[in-house]
């Protein structure tokens, strides 16, 4: 006899789970929520750091949940999701001091909605400022952006919101293949990160952002090829299409609204739960097993917010095709392994590359590093893969107490670090332990080449974050990879995270997958748990 019954559960409380959670619960299914960790929220969280008085996020920083449907549909922002939407977009600083400022082609015209409308005066200027390094790659961006304002930006939209369709039709972004003057070259779809920044723009400093930001954006190593959905997503953000965007109180925020919505909905949750069993009879998902013995009984299904292979775990391999195991066994986690570090400063960084344009500096998307594609396309992922870091840093960082002031004491700030690392396996503990203040010191040594005041004296306190620690954290993350499953098109769409898993079903009846490592993949607020949802409503017949 189970120890408590509900009519749907949920495993695993990441932001995945928490979203599966409110559409089940309004829904009409009184739903319960297991997490492992002491809270819910998963990446999408904040906590104290790096000393007393600041507040940081571990993970997930630069989010976007304003444009889910989430936020409407459980009136997020009522329930203390509050965005903040800077004039400044983003930006890279080189090691001429010079730099590459964009401005938001999509300003915010109400922030209680996120409602953006184009902004000319933005646009121009972000294309002045390509065209101070290349006339032909300010006409390429002009053209891009009259192409994603016509097509492409709706269908982007469709692709993210909707399920995979099935091997054999299009979907909305290949469409647009079929139209060469509005949509995409279809050799698009093919080519890796470094053919996609060499086809496309002929400057230095463009290639070099594309490159880099494609990592950032889709965890796509300049070899990796990253498909139609890469490319949008890179381009939104490397030519400042839409406006950055700043989670008021922290990423946190994004989790406690969600929670908030689920619980006056009457739904109930559990930390310190760790699912480690499917109950299942006749084929049939039936309920759950929690590491302490406990039995939870599910009248109706089991949603898993966990990854590929945590999920197949709780099913067991005995009850599973071979074929299935094996493809789940050899998912690759070798990208988006990120290394990040949280700094605690006594002033802002000060930038040379002011003097090139007096508006570098406080963009909330800033990245520096060398000007050098072929470095950045050739060199930069071989010495990460063999040294753990690459000895010229492409940091990306935000700061984002300039525009959220109460995570820090008065008149002082926080910087978020991204870079990357190699995956766990690649070393030892002791070795990840040494390479984290490593980071932290080549951090520290190379921001100096672009801010001269960044120094020892200036820095009140770091915390650094390896791929090691974040697998530790985020068990269901393998290798430290953020993307739950490489971003490459043999693990996207409709083979995401294999052919066999990738409608958000299970070979497991009423037991269905929702988190990152589902199309559309990595990134807080993607379309992951709620295309799960519509496959449920489907299944089930639900009205809503």
């Amino acid at each position: 006899m189970s120890d408590k019954s509900y009519d749907a559960i949920v495993a695993g409380g990441g932001h995945h789970g928490l979203i599966m959670a409110c559409y089940l619960q309004r829904a009409g299914m009184k739903t319960g929520v297991f997490e492992l960790q002491s809270k819910l929220g998963g990446a999408v969280t904040s906590e104290g750091g790096p000393v007393p008085g600041f507040r940081l996020n571990p993970g997930a920083n630069w989010t976007r949940f304003y444009g889910h449907p989430a936020y409407t549909d459980f009136n997020l922002r009522d329930k203390g999701l509050e965005y903040i939407f800077p004039d400044e977009s983003e930006a890279m600083i080189f090691d001429n001091d010079t730099c590459l400022v964009g401005y938001s082609a999509l300003k915010v015209v109400d922030p209680l909605t996120g409602k953006t409308e184009v902004s000319q005066e933005n646009l121009q200027k972000t294309l002045n400022e390509i065209r101070r390094f290349s006339k032909r790659d300010a006409d390429t961006a002009e053209e891009l952006f009259r192409r994603y304002l016509n097509k492409w930006k709706n269908a982007f939209g469709k692709y993210r919101f909707s399920p995979p369709v099935p091997w054999g039709m299009k979907n909305e972004l290949e469409k647009l293949c079929d139209d060469p003057k509005e949509g995409f070259d279809p050799i698009y779809q093919f080519m890796t990160s470094q053919q996609l920044a060499y086809d496309l723009f002929e400057s230095e400093e463009l290639r070099t952002l594309f490159i880099r930001a494609a990592m950032t954006s889709f965890g796509g190593a300049p070899d990796d090829v990253i498909g139609l959905h890469g490319l949008v997503h890179s381009l939104g953000l490397v030519l400042s299409w839409e406006p950055a965007a700043i989670a008021k109180g922290g990423s946190q925020s994004v989790t406690n609204a969600l929670q908030k919505a689920f619980m006056e909905m009457g739904g109930e949750f559990f930390v310190r739960s760790e699912v480690v069993k499917l109950l299942m009879e006749n084929g049939k998902a039936k309920g759950i097993r929690l590491e302490d013995g406990t039995e939870i009984e599910a009248k109706r299904l089991v949603v898993s917010g966990l990854s590929a292979l945590q999920t197949i775990r709780l099913i067991g391999e005995e009850h599973l095709d071979n074929k299935v195991v094996r493809r789940v066994k050899n998912i690759r986690y070798n990208r988006h392994n990120v290394i990040w570090a949280v700094l605690a400063m006594h002033e802002l960084p000060r930038y040379k590359a002011a003097s090139f344009n007096s508006d570098c500096g406080p963009q909330p998307r800033l990245y520096m590093g060398p000007r050098n594609a072929d470095y950045m396309a050739n060199k930069y992922l071989s010495e990460i893969l063999v040294n753990g870091i690459s000895s010229k840093l492409f940091m990306f960082v935000g700061a984002d107490t300039i525009w959220d002031p109460g995570r820090a004491p008065e008149g002082k700030h926080m910087i978020g670090v991204e870079e990357f690392a190699a995956p766990t396996r690649f070393f030892s503990a002791a070795r990840w332990q040494e390479l984290r203040k490593e980071f932290e010191d080549a951090i520290i040594r190379q921001w100096q080449i672009y801010a001269p005041n960044m120094t020892r004296e200036n820095i009140i306190g770091c915390r650094v974050f390896t791929p090691y620690d974040v697998e530790l954290r985020r068990p269901n993350m393998h290798q430290g990879s953020i993307a739950v499953g490489d971003m490459i098109v043999s693990q996207m769409d409709r083979f995401r995270p294999t052919p066999e898993l990738s409608n958000y079903r299970t070979p497991i009846k009423n037991f269905y997958l929702c988190s990152a490592a589902t199309h559309n993949g990595v990134g807080t607020g993607r379309g992951c748990s709620y295309n799960c949802y519509r496959i449920i409503r489907e299944d089930f017949g639900l009205n809503q």
